[in-house]
């Protein structure tokens, strides 16, 4: 147990002394020429009484150190060529980062402006759908208002046409009634003048009758009047062919209340003048008609010789 500690320590020992050599190889690879020089390494004389059987001192090889040295020069190249590499792929990585960090930016700005741009289109389209609804009811309530203003006209129009059909219907009903009235009156004013006709034509005939009768009446009269003057007139040959107008006014009894003379022989009007006076008396009719007819009384008398 105590050999294989024995063994132990020193290969510790040389592989802690490999690694200090290494390490120094690194930093001069940087500082120092190329080609590698011996080195010597001493170690503590505690160490090398406990190593005696193995190593008294450690002699390192130029050529085994120069291969180390290439080899970690080689590792280290290729760790820097891979560290290169990865540093190349970390900017290609943080390139195409940055890139898609500036697209997904310009996406977000894109987007940022797209939803600004709706947001205005909405707003604007909000807005245009306000005053389109606005508009909207404006005109439906201008359509309801028309509607209404329609349907009002419609029923005054409906209104005014059975008023005026109502008001025809009483026309043509007047208008009847007037025809059959003014045809009634027609034909009653027809009678009536048929009628008048005929009284007229009846009092025409009495009052030619009655007339043709008074006439007759007052000839005759006339006739005895002129029979008494001549009875009572005294005449001789000198009024032959003489004749004189006397005007003559009777009393309802037949008295003679004034003779006037008119145009003719003077002498004869004097003497029948007095004829007529001398009569007193005359035939007047009792008839007042026939009277009225004789009341006054024109006469032209002529002597009978």
């Amino acid at each position: 147990m105590a050999k294989s500690d024995s063994l132990t320590l020193p290969l510790i020992y040389s592989i802690v002394i490999h690694a200090a050599i290494a390490g120094v190889l690194l930093i001069s690879f940087e500082f120092t020429p190329s080609t590698p020089e011996a080195m010597e390494v001493n170690l503590d004389q505690s160490e090398l009484d406990m190593s005696e059987e193995i190593v008294s001192a450690v002699t390192v090889d130029k050529s085994k150190v120069q291969q180390q040295a290439d080899k970690i020069r080689q590792q280290k190249a290729e760790q820097e060529a891979a560290e290169q590499r990865r540093i190349e792929r970390l900017e290609q990585r943080a390139a195409e980062a940055r890139k898609a960090r500036e697209r997904e930016e310009q996406r977000k700005k894109e987007i940022e402006r797209q939803q600004e741009l709706e947001k205005q289109q909405a707003e604007e389209a909000r807005k245009q759908a306000q005053q389109e609804k606005r508009e909207a009811e404006r005109l439906a309530e201008e359509r309801a208002k028309a509607e209404a203003a329609a349907k009002e006209a419609e029923r005054r129009k409906r209104e005014a046409e059975e008023a005026e059909r109502r008001a025809e219907e009483e026309r043509r009903k007047r208008e009847e009634e007037r025809r059959k009235r003014e045809e009634a009156e027609r034909k009653a004013a027809e009678r009536e003048a048929q009628l008048q006709k005929e009284m007229e034509e009846e009092r025409a005939r009495r009052q030619a009758a009655r007339r043709q009768q008074v006439l007759s009446e007052v000839e005759k009269y006339q006739a005895l009047i002129q029979q008494t003057i001549q009875r009572n007139w005294n005449v001789d040959d000198s009024m032959r062919g003489k004749s004189c107008e006397l005007t003559i006014r009777v009393a309802p009894s037949g008295f003679v209340k004034s003779v006037d003379t008119g145009s003719g022989d003077a002498n004869v009007c004097r003497s029948a003048q007095n004829a007529v006076l001398k009569a007193t008396t005359l035939p007047v009719s009792e008839d007042p008609e026939i009277y009225e007819q004789m009341s006054t009384i024109k006469l032209t008398v002529k002597p009978q010789l």
